[in-house]
């Protein structure tokens, strides 16, 4: 890895400004590998180089990668007037790197959400040609049968021209209110909400349950997060 200034591998972790690691330095409260820093501007490699901090030792990865279990309620957005974000949930270091989310969903809609300030893995995750599978959870009003997973497989046209890629449907309970799970290999605007009222039954509940290889860890409740661990993060790459 190429070496980074002090100050820019500091601030890149959102807990300071490049001013204010300058003065951490020259307070001689940041040790590089047990030695007392002597400029902000030296380089160093952040993979290899041990720097502390008033006795903390920095994680000072490149990227960071946030799972998070998404609540009803809240915009899948940096930024929003209307209402508060997905980034509102995330403790102000995470803020600060510039996080964004890996693709978005509905505000309505629960379930995993990709958190990364990594450009070119989320474009790898989201581009079209990549056909990444996406799982989701849905239950809707009306009896799912048959006819309705063959309609998902064999791409739907709707109505108002939207060509939907074929999709799986797998019908899990069916009744007045039917419950399945649903894979895209795409995410065009309310799709789901839309291939399911082309059918005559509306979504009432929508949960992502999974993206490519990565999976909603059950154990976050809705408006939890976690780091992604080694396993998964090399699984997504």
């Amino acid at each position: 890895m190429a070496l980074e200034r002090l100050d820019k591998l500091l601030a890149s972790t959102g807990r300071w400004s490049r001013s204010e690691v300058k003065r951490l330095v020259r307070e001689g409260r940041v040790l590089v590998n047990g030695r007392v820093a002597a400029s902000a501007e030296e380089k160093y490699d952040a993979q290899c180089d041990a720097v502390c901090v008033d006795g903390e030792r920095l994680r000072l990865e490149r990227f960071v990668y946030v799972m998070l279990h998404k609540p009803a309620g809240v915009l899948s957005a940096t930024e929003d007037g209307r209402g508060k974000t997905v980034l509102d949930l995330l403790p102000e270091e995470y803020r600060k790197r510039g996080l964004f989310p890996v693709g978005r969903l509905d505000k309505d809609t629960e379930g995993l959400l990709l958190l990364t300030d990594d450009g070119q893995l989320a474009h790898e995750l989201l581009s079209p040609k990549k056909h990444v599978d996406k799982v989701y959870f849905t239950r809707v009003e009306g009896e799912l049968t048959e006819d309705d997973a063959a309609a998902f497989a064999d791409g739907m046209r709707l109505g108002d021209g939207l060509e939907c890629l074929p999709a799986g449907l797998e019908i899990l309970s069916a009744g007045a209110q039917s419950e399945a799970l649903v894979t895209l290999r795409e995410g065009k605007f309310h799709q789901i909400k839309r291939m399911f009222a082309a059918r005559g039954k509306p979504v009432v509940y929508l949960k992502r349950l999974s993206m490519g290889t990565l999976v909603l860890d059950e154990s976050l409740a809705p408006g939890e997060w976690r780091e992604l661990d080694e396993a998964e993060l090399r699984k997504l790459k």
